[in-house]
């Protein structure tokens, strides 16, 4: 058991690695009301990888899309997604994974912002940006049994979705 985990943890590691070496270039910045709404862009997808809104629409993620403040993001198996939230976070969610942003907010003139991100099933690895750096206890993790308070800059987190 012990020996799969690790396995899991290393593959993400490095999956997060490839992946932010893979990355395309971001679309060209919205409008000001729109880029308010908007957390950040998928930056890359390797298989299926489904975005859903807070609306409860779902549209298969490609790179380049935006990212709401509350959005989900669901992996299939052998499917990860990588993206980058306005603050410079980085985020890439494993394969048969499930993960909530459920608030993101940045002032990029003040640097002041929040970040929770709930992580369903499978897993994650989390590269904080400046939210972190700056107020780390402005970034939490939530997973069905405990919530992780952020302390470090690079960090993986995984869940069996079992309560």
């Amino acid at each position: 058991m012990m020996k799969n985990l690790l396995n899991v943890l290393g593959g993400l590691a490095l999956l997060g690695t490839t992946m932010m070496a893979q990355a395309q270039t971001p679309p060209a910045a919205p409008v000001a009301p729109v880029a308010e709404l908007q957390a950040g862009f998928v930056k890359s997808v390797r298989g299926n990888v489904q975005l859903l809104s807070a609306a409860g629409t779902a549209r298969p993620a490609a790179a380049g899309d935006a990212l709401g403040s509350v959005d989900r993001i669901v992996t299939g198996p052998d499917s990860s997604a990588a993206v980058v939230l306005r603050d410079d976070t980085t985020l890439v969610v494993g394969p048969s994974s499930r993960m909530d942003l459920k608030e993101f907010h940045f002032d990029s003139t003040t640097r002041d912002g929040g970040l929770l991100v709930s992580l369903l099933r499978g897993s994650m690895r989390m590269i904080t940006g400046l939210i972190g750096k700056t107020n780390p206890d402005a970034v939490r993790v939530e997973t069905q049994t405990a919530t992780i308070g952020i302390r470090g800059t690079d960090f993986i987190v995984q869940t069996d979705g079992q309560p």
